[in-house]
């Protein structure tokens, strides 16, 4: 077949000759000179591989001189397109290419042609005399598909350029020498089971190294050589489809099909290749599951464990995965109650359970209706089931030779305290379940009661005592019960009992007197001085605590009873004050009784001790004695010292008051021209500062009080510090001769402080007073506040035993305080 690149050339060719032979016929004079073109040598590939040559010649005609034509178009005398070259050459002789000629060549061998580029001289050669071209090797055009050269031609003789050098192309023209090939083969593909006609397996495709524009030497078409009739390949596209309908899996899973590839559209002579597609059939869930058998028989013993597997039973599913996965379950009531299955995953088995203890005595056999369904079904396959089977299992119990059985689960029972050895706690029974009824034996587990206080009949199960039991000690006991037969005495069984130890009334209550009770000395007739309780080591069942005096004794003057009948008793005061320097420790006896059968009865002698308690507490504290208390000296010597230290006090207040207001407090800069007012800084001695100009402290002064003290340097001494310090807004309670010493401080402080008559500059002014720092602390009476008011003083009758004291102190004395 022609090329397309031929079948041009040769048109233009024809269009050429059909120009010049309109221009002869039409008389057109030709230029004065010879005009020479390039020959043009076409080369055309036929089908059968044969190349045809067409060459064509410039008509050239001579005009008279002088004369122009017309309708002459000036050519260009040296253009180059491209040449063809057929590859895979394998003839004897070189492959001629084409031939390069100039307008300016006469034919007498003066011009040279000369050719350099891609392949010059080795692959392709040039006559130097003729411009013909020829290719000397074989080519390849899927090696390389195009070449570019320059030609040039010279004058032999001057070496001058006849034409300037031009660049053309010669391209390699295909032949079908390689065959399509599958680079990626062979190739793997799956599909479903089951799938409809024409589905869509894989696409192939196949690669031919020709050239795909030229001809049909890579125009491949698809076959199918092996595979018929499950699949189908479109010859154009590659696609695979399956062709049979319901292609199941169980059946065949694999198949292996061979495609071909062949070029030149499949015509005759054409190349091929092939390869081979493996296809799996995957898995669809187009199978129910199935029991092999429709009835199944299993033996479990009556012993077998609640939760524990008793058997397996298995459906068969041909599909794969998850399309196999099952779940079991007991379609009928009666299994159900008694048995649970679950489905084991990994080996798709239903295992069977027990829930409740078997018992060959009351039932001896179970029937179990087990259904096997599918998990995940697929509704395009739902017309091919149920997906589910259904078989019976009988299920036969095993009769076993089981141990004795205790009526109860365990046992409490009880006993009173302080009974005799061998008295009759309870009884325990236990029977044999199987059917012969064997005879049990009983007795008492050592191994986990040890010693035990208790035994046991051992054909009747009655649980004695062995000694005499005290609740007090251990109101609880637990002991295990041990059960055999006779007739197997390893078939042992145990139960758990519990003997509780009732209480008697045998102990006497008392009441704790581990404490002594306080009595604080300001104690009033009637006041509560504490709350007693009693205690007692029987159960508080036995009733509630009574409380009372001894009668046989004579009537306690200091304190009396009262029973508060809940179990508790108040004791009270019966006079005012006590004192401790008198008499420390008082002794008080209580007669206690409980509520019990027999009535029991203890007397108790509590402890009262006389104390100064301590203010705001709810519980009386006693308060720490002083110091100096040891000495022998009575509360009453005590608070007379105290008085005189406060009268002695307030002399040495009132006197220093009245001597501070005779003197006259004088300012300490009374001259305008005070020779401080310019201070002047030497730095004689060390160094130091180093400005020796006139301090000027003028603004430290206060003109206002210097003015105020010009006017009063005439005054007595005692108006200026009367008018300093003794106004009523300064120090108003100095004029008060019970001041406390720390107020007159906290004023001439605050008097010190306000005080602007004097300079700015600092002053030390010292105020203390002594009397503090004893380690028992002070005894003095002015730290505590005084009332604003005293009210008329009470009769000494109403004062309370404390006044009472020192009253009597100071008659005994005369009425003189001394130290």
């Amino acid at each position: 077949m022609r090329a397309a690149g031929g079948g041009a050339a040769c048109l233009s060719s024809l269009l050429l000759l059909c120009l010049f032979a309109l221009r002869r016929g039409l008389g057109t004079p030709s230029p004065a000179g010879p005009i020479l073109s390039p020959r043009i040598h076409n080369q055309t590939k036929t089908a059968e591989g044969s190349v045809r040559t067409t060459r064509t010649h410039n008509l050239t005609k001579h005009l008279p001189e002088g004369e122009k034509d017309p309708h002459h178009r000036p050519k260009r005398g040296w253009v180059w397109n491209q040449f063809f070259v057929l590859e895979e050459h394998i003839g004897p002789e070189a492959q001629y290419v084409g031939k390069l000629h100039s307008n300016s060549d006469k034919g007498d061998g003066s011009v040279r042609y000369l050719l350099s580029g891609e392949g010059a001289g080795t692959i392709f050669t040039i006559n130097e005399v003729t411009g013909d071209i020829h290719a000397t090797k074989s080519l390849d055009r899927e090696t390389k598909n195009h070449y570019v050269l320059h030609a040039r031609a010279i004058d032999r003789f001057t070496n001058r350029a006849v034409e300037p050098e031009s660049e053309f192309i010669i391209k390699v023209q295909d032949v079908n020498d390689n065959a399509p090939t599958f680079p990626d083969g062979p190739f793997a593909a799956s599909v479903p089971e089951m799938s409809d006609i024409g589905t869509s397996v894989f696409q192939i495709t196949a690669t031919d190294a020709d050239d795909p524009t030229y001809g049909n030497s890579a125009r491949i078409v698809y076959s199918i050589l092996q595979g018929q009739p499950y699949f189908t390949v479109d010859p154009k596209t590659g696609i695979i489809r399956t062709a049979l309908a319901n292609m199941d899996r169980e059946t065949r899973e694999m198949y292996s099909i061979i495609i071909q590839a062949k070029d030149m559209a499949g015509s005759v002579g054409g190349l091929s290749g092939s390869t081979t597609v493996n296809i799996t059939l995957t898995d669809v869930n187009d199978n129910p599951p199935r029991f092999p058998q429709k009835n199944y028989q299993l033996y479990v013993p009556e012993s077998a464990q609640v939760g524990k597997a008793v058997g397996k039973i298995k459906a068969n599913d041909e599909d794969l995965g998850i399309n196999a996965e099952m779940a079991y379950r007991i379609t009928n009531e009666e299994g159900a109650a008694m048995f649970s299955i679950y489905a084991d995953s990994d080996k798709r088995e239903g295992v069977i359970s027990l829930k409740k203890p078997l018992d060959y005595e009351k039932k001896k056999a179970y029937s179990l209706s087990i259904e096997g369904v599918n998990t995940h079904l697929d509704p395009q396959f739902s017309h091919l089931g149920p997906f589910k089977d259904t078989t019976t299992l009988k299920i036969i119990v095993g009769d076993v030779d089981e141990a004795p059985v205790f009526t109860m689960d365990y046992y409490i029972m009880d006993v009173y305290e302080n009974a005799p050895a061998g008295a009759d706690v309870g009884m325990v029974t236990a029977q044999d379940p199987d059917n012969a009824r064997g005879k049990v034996r009983y007795s008492i587990d050592s191994s986990v009661n040890g010693e035990s206080l208790f035994s046991i009949d051992a054909n009747s199960g009655l649980i004695k005592t062995t000694a005499s039991l005290d609740r007090e000690a251990v109101a609880w006991h637990n002991i295990t019960v041990k059960a055999s037969e006779v007739d197997n005495p390893k078939l042992v069984s145990y139960v758990p009992v519990t003997v509780q130890v009732l209480d008697i009334n045998d102990n006497t209550p008392y009441i704790p007197t581990d404490q002594d009770i306080i009595v604080c000395e300001s104690s009033k007739p009637g006041q509560v001085i504490q709350t007693i309780r009693a205690t007692d080591n029987d159960n508080f069942a036995n009733g509630r605590f009574s409380f009372a005096l001894p009668t046989d004794l004579p009537t306690n003057p200091n304190f009396t009873l009262k029973d508060n009948e809940d179990s508790s008793a108040s004791i009270i005061a019966r006079r005012w004050g006590f004192s401790q320097s008198e008499q420390e420790l008082h002794q008080l006896a209580v007669v206690v009784w409980d509520g019990g059968e027999p009535q029991l009865s203890s007397t108790s002698t509590l402890t009262l001790r006389v104390c100064p308690c301590r203010r705001g507490l709810r519980v009386p504290v006693c308060q720490p004695q002083a110091f100096f208390s040891s000495a022998g000296l009575s509360t009453g010597a005590l608070i007379a010292i105290l008085l005189c230290i406060l009268i002695l006090l307030a002399i040495v207040v009132l006197f220093v008051t009245l001597r501070s207001k005779k003197i006259k407090k004088e300012a300490l800069i009374i001259s305008e021209e005070d020779v401080r007012e310019n201070v002047v800084t030497y730095d004689d001695e060390g160094g130091g500062e180093e400005d020796t100009e006139a301090f000027d402290i003028v603004a430290l002064r206060n003109p206002s009080a210097a003015g105020e003290v010009r006017r009063r340097r005439g005054e007595p001494q005692t108006e200026v510090w009367g008018g300093a310090v003794g106004g009523d807004s300064l120090s108003p309670s100095l004029t008060l001769p019970s001041q406390d010493i720390h107020d007159v401080i906290q004023l001439k402080v605050m008097e010190a402080d306000q005080d602007t008559s004097g300079p700015p500059y600092d002053s030390l002014q010292t105020y203390a007073y002594e009397g503090q720092g004893s380690p028992s602390g002070s005894i003095s009476s002015l730290d505590l506040p005084g009332p604003p008011s005293e009210p008329e003083p009470p009769e000494p009758d109403d004062w309370g035993p404390e006044v009472n004291t020192l009253a009597r102190l100071f008659q005994e004395r005369g009425g003189q305080c001394t130290l």
